[in-house]
């Protein structure tokens, strides 16, 4: 290699170094979400309308898995679920960028000589026999290790830059704010880090080839930049995802436009509360300050942005045909099953929708519909099928990850829950429909009294069914508990109609057809209810079973 500079140890150093930083950090991010994504679901959930304490939450949870977007997967969650209104998941979209500093502020430590023996240890835990908790720090220890390995190798990389005249003359020009943000804007829109640009930005600041000044305005570019990543995660995905990265962008947009002209003013404030020529603590700690005061800046217009991004986002009305398509099965959360696992539990909660909605048009059609009203209502068939069979596959591919024995039991209540749906989506499509045509072809009409009796039945069947599927998706002990003390009530209204459609037999000419498919109508509805209790009950033993100690089953994805 000829010249002054060594082309070869220069990018070798500074992108090989890159690459380990951002597979440690993949690393780091996975363990901690597979380790404690119940307990961070479990913070978040606690947000109040305080948007101050929402701000708390995200700038906690994100903090902990080094991961905006984890945050945001279980805010669209929560406002999915109705759990969490717009507004209120807007100031944990901002706590969550005060969230992400915490990288820069570990990275500001001096701790490269730590690095092997991290990456030594969290191997060694990683590897051996254990508990999957254990093991999932293991690698959380091995990311970080390599992390600091990787800031290690592009500072050494970087140190013959000091002399190196065409890239001084780069940087000279970074001096412009507007085209350092730029800058710190694409790369890391092209690498997908902002933990990364910050992590290079802090090495070339602490070795003297940036100004601080320049530093904070590349920094603030990385805020805008790492949107992307989130805009590209949302493509196809739900409007509530797509109000969140459109949240995202607006905030960190709008705080890059007001707080550019104050670069100088943070510098300064930075240096002052910094150790005396500590360099990389006062870039962490500037960007620190820039998200904390563009949190404290927006925060009181929480409300407005959210009624902003809803009128920018509408809801888009779906296709007939379209309205079973899979909405929450990401196949991105596949490697993360409580994330994972709480989206299948949306899904159902839309195919428990359609299959309720189902047995409620059923009403009408069994007691006075036409031919073309079965029809319609055999059609409604085929999206349960269609989804049902998508729900399962997608529960094998999670089956497939290290799943804890809380999550093991959570994969197959849900499974035996998406069958049950379906077996009841059959019930009223197939046994119901074929019942009203025999009962049409027989000229047997319903009386009016017993179309009553029959329909103050059915209502309770259909609320049954309701209550079963919310208490599963919301995971409502309350509610499932209903659900199963409902029997005495619904067994008594099965037993007065079939005792007083017995003594009415004599009462006219074809009493006996009537009587038949009244009863048997009921006791459709019957083996419905008992299906809805089924799937509350399943709710209720989760909280009931102790943890199992055999490895789960996979389950086969549909055909």
């Amino acid at each position: 290699m000829t010249g002054d500079l060594d082309k070869y140890a220069l990018l070798t150093g500074l992108f090989g170094g890159l690459a380990l930083f951002l597979f440690g950090m993949d690393l780091l991010t996975n363990g901690l979400k597979r380790a404690a994504g119940d307990r961070l679901k479990d913070l978040l959930g606690k947000v109040t309308n305080n948007r101050f304490l929402g701000a708390g939450m995200g700038a906690v949870v994100t903090g902990l898995v080094n991961s905006s977007s984890v945050t945001t997967v279980i805010l669209v969650g929560f406002i999915s679920a109705g759990l969490m209104s717009m507004s209120q998941s807007v100031s944990v979209i901002m706590g969550a960028n005060i969230g992400s500093t915490m990288t820069a502020q570990i990275l500001a430590f001096n701790v490269t000589r730590f690095a092997l023996p991290m990456v030594a240890l969290g191997f060694l835990i990683s590897f051996l026999p254990g508990s999957r908790n254990r093991q999932d720090y293991g690698r959380m220890l091995l990311g970080i290790g390599l992390v600091f390995y990787g800031m290690g190798l592009m500072s050494e990389a970087m140190v013959p830059l000091r002399s190196e005249p065409t890239f001084i003359n780069f940087i000279a020009t970074l001096g412009n704010p507007v085209l350092a943000v730029l800058t710190g804007m694409a790369f890391t829109a092209i690498i997908q880090s902002s933990a990364a640009t910050t992590g290079i930005v802090i090495v070339l600041a602490g070795q003297g080839i940036m100004t601080l000044e320049s530093a904070i305005a590349v920094a603030m570019g990385a805020n805008i930049g790492t949107c992307a990543t989130a805009g590209l995660a949302v493509i196809g995905k739900p409007r509530e995802a797509v109000r969140a990265a459109v949240v995202h962008v607006l905030f960190n947009v709008s705080g890059v436009l007001v707080w550019i002209l104050f670069i100088d003013q943070m510098a300064a404030l930075a240096r002052g509360i910094s150790p005396e020529g500590d360099v990389p603590r006062q870039v962490a700690n500037a960007h620190t300050i820039f998200n904390v005061a563009n949190t404290f800046l927006f925060i009181g217009f929480t409300t407005q942005i959210a009624r902003f991004v809803e009128w920018l986002v509408p809801d888009r009305p779906l296709a007939t045909e379209a309205v079973l398509t899979p909405k929450y099965l990401d196949a991105t959360l596949i490697s993360t099953p409580t994330f994972a696992l709480e989206n299948t539990r949306r899904e159902i909660g839309r195919l428990g929708a359609h299959v309720t909605d189902m047995l409620n048009k059923s009403l009408h059609v069994s007691l006075s519909g036409s031919e073309a009203e079965l029809e319609a209502l055999s059609a409604m068939d085929k999206p349960v099928d269609d989804l049902h069979r998508a729900i399962l596959a997608y529960l094998g591919e999670v089956s497939r990850s290290r799943l804890s024995d809380e999550q093991s039991r959570d994969l197959m209540q849900l499974v035996t829950v998406s069958n049950d749906l379906e077996h009841i989506a059959d019930v009223v499509t197939e046994d119901i429909v074929t019942s009203t045509r025999k009962r049409m072809q027989e000229h047997a009409g319903i009386s009016p009294y017993t179309a009553k009796r029959i329909a103050d039945y059915h209502a309770q069947i259909v609320r049954a069914l309701d209550g079963a599927v919310r208490s599963v998706t919301t995971e409502d002990m309350e509610l499932a508990q209903t659900v199963r003390d409902m029997k005495q009530e619904v067994v008594e209204m099965s037993r007065y109609i079939s005792r007083t459609r017995f003594d009415r037999l004599k009462s006219a000419d074809g009493a006996i057809n009537r009587y038949v498919r009244e009863v048997e109508l009921v006791e459709l509805l019957d083996g419905i209810f008992k299906t809805a209790r089924r799937i509350a009950r399943s709710q209720l033993e989760r909280a009931e079973v102790e943890p199992a100690e055999e490895e789960p089953a996979e389950v086969e994805p549909a055909a």
